[in-house]
């Protein structure tokens, strides 16, 4: 079951306006085109083990009091304050700038496992995972990667639940966490606009079925054909086995993050409604009964579109990239942070979750969500005030811009034709 979740953005946020001049864009050309008004960028030095551990640690013993952080720096370092959302042990915003207190069973509990979800691993070898359980002083702990790019967290989920219900593990903490910014071309305009970084915790324990935050079942598929529409050429083992030139130089691939944006919304779009469609029908939901729908915060188009197919009204969604831009696999657990924040869910609603990634991956779930203990909340805006202050309303989010014409190199085209995609059967409920 899904007990306690929690999320990280690092520095201050880079609003539209500060976009770079060279791009030619405005604050109303993003904002129409991707329904995204800020995102948040990494300093010098910070990597996504740092931030995945600045999330981590909010829903562990003493996480929100700035417990001890092993003697490594704090994520953020050289990158302006903070700013935390999540329910868990404690949350905050910067320096003490607010303070979320939420009582959640997990508080005080043992972790036995880390599952780190990144498209962004701080080194090709080893692993994020075990260092990230180390910093955390959680022991010998197993600990391990998944790359199912901006699908991790949903895949991940899967994995956790897995873990437990199994009887191998009680509990394991699940970090979403990426790090784009190290990717991005700084000539490419459409990515720039689009990604931003952060990290998202939840922890995964031991339930009876029927009881608030059970995970009820999965739909996960991947489509290896189109591998090449979302990539990073360069710095892997087919990069690296390339023949060398006659004078033993290497002739290296493209290093920066590279998609090609009309393909990929209409394959999110596609496969997100099939996936949410298939789950539906295995859990026994009626699209109406959905209480809140949380897609990955990829492009405010395709959020829009994937509702709108599966039959789920626009102020049931979730948003949350207005204000951080696309997280990768980030973005499922800070949007729920985000909204948990805000007092939207309420212990037992239906909540479905949907991501489409890189690989070419997706993953659909469906949950309830957990009972916690509200005390006090504060979550801000991407200009470190309340959600809405700059005329978005909260409920609206991402989903608020018009469906203007959008170039396909961030995400646009026309909606796509939907094909009988069918998922594959003998899924099992989770």
């Amino acid at each position: 079951m899904l007990e306690a979740v929690a999320g990280w953005v690092p520095g201050r946020p880079v609003r539209n306006e500060e976009l770079p001049a060279e791009w030619g864009v405005d604050d109303a050309w993003v904002r129409t085109r991707t329904g995204i008004a800020g995102r948040h960028r990494a300093g010098p030095g910070v990597s996504t083990g740092d931030l995945a551990y600045e999330a981590a640690r909010l829903l562990l013993p003493g996480g929100a009091d700035g417990g001890d952080d092993g003697g490594h720096d704090r994520a953020g370092a050289g990158a302006g304050t903070g700013a935390r959302v999540g329910v868990g042990t404690g949350v905050g915003a910067g320096a003490g700038e607010g303070l979320l207190a939420a009582d959640a069973s997990a508080s005080g509990a043992a972790v036995d496992a880390v599952v780190l979800a990144t498209a962004t691993p701080d080194h090709p070898c080893p692993g994020t995972a075990p260092a990230l359980a180390a910093r955390l002083g959680l022991g010998p702990v197993p600990a391990f990667d998944i790359g199912a790019v901006c699908s991790g967290f949903v895949y991940g989920l899967a994995v956790c639940r897995g873990l437990v219900g199994s009887g191998l593990y009680d509990r394991v903490l699940l970090v979403g966490a990426d790090v784009y910014s190290t990717l991005l071309d700084p000539r490419d305009r459409a990515s720039g606009v689009v990604f931003g970084d952060g990290a998202g915790a939840a922890l995964i324990g031991v339930g009876v079925p029927g009881d608030p935050g059970e995970l009820l079942a999965f739909d996960l598929g991947s489509d290896g054909a189109g591998y090449d529409l979302i990539t990073v050429a360069g710095g892997g083992a087919r990069d690296r086995a390339r023949p060398r030139a006659a004078d033993g130089a290497a002739a290296r691939e493209d290093t920066y993050f590279r998609m090609r944006g009309r393909a990929v919304y209409q394959h999110a779009v596609e496969r997100m409604t099939a996936s949410c469609r298939s789950l539906l029908t295995t859990v026994g939901w009626d699209p109406a009964e959905v209480d809140h729908f949380v897609p990955h915060q990829a492009n405010a188009r395709i959020l829009r579109a994937v509702a709108q197919r599966v039959g789920i009204g626009e102020r049931r969604c979730v948003t949350h990239l207005d204000r951080v831009g696309n997280t990768g696999a980030a973005s499922i657990p800070l949007a729920l942070a985000d909204a948990a924040v805000r007092g939207r869910f309420r212990t037992g609603d239906r909540v479905l979750l949907t991501a489409f990634g890189g690989g070419l991956t997706w993953g659909t779930a469906a949950l309830r969500w957990p009972a916690v203990d509200m005390r006090a909340a504060v979550t801000l805006g991407a200009d470190g005030v309340p959600p809405g202050a700059d005329g978005v309303p909260p409920e609206a989010g991402g989903m608020r811009p018009g469906a203007g014409d959008v170039p396909p190199e961030v995400g646009g085209g026309p909606p796509p034709q939907l094909s009988n995609h069918r998922i594959p059967e003998g899924r099992k409920r989770a």
